[in-house]
């Protein structure tokens, strides 16, 4: 895991994390920290308010949620695949919550033991 734990590698996960953003948002994070403990990869962000994001929770609250949690879904798949195809990491789990009123998303990544 020390391979993992080293700035380099952590910096090299968070780039990968924004570019997931970009390509899925448009932008990347205003905020984005990267720890390694164990087995466990956590990133922790700050995104941004997305123009349309915001139109959408006025107009059409439930289908934003809609849309925020299928983003969601989409953005954890992404992650993973470039996880493993770009850094060759064994994936267990990976989790993600994201809270649209504040724009915070926690997510840990559970690695396989070797």
């Amino acid at each position: 895991m020390t391979l993992l734990d080293s700035n380099e590698s952590k910096k090299r996960m968070c780039q990968i994390y924004n570019e997931i953003s970009k390509e899925l948002f448009g932008f990347g994070t205003t905020l984005l920290r990267a720890t390694v403990e164990n087995n466990i990869v956590t990133f922790v962000a700050k995104h941004r308010r997305s123009p349309r994001s915001a139109a959408l929770e006025v107009e059409a609250p439930g289908l934003k949620l809609e849309v925020d949690f299928r983003m969601s879904m989409l953005y954890k798949k992404r992650l993973r695949e470039k996880l493993i195809k770009d850094m060759g990491l064994e994936i267990e789990a990976l989790l993600r919550d994201y809270d649209s009123a504040t724009q915070w998303a926690i997510t840990n990544i559970i690695l396989k033991a070797s």
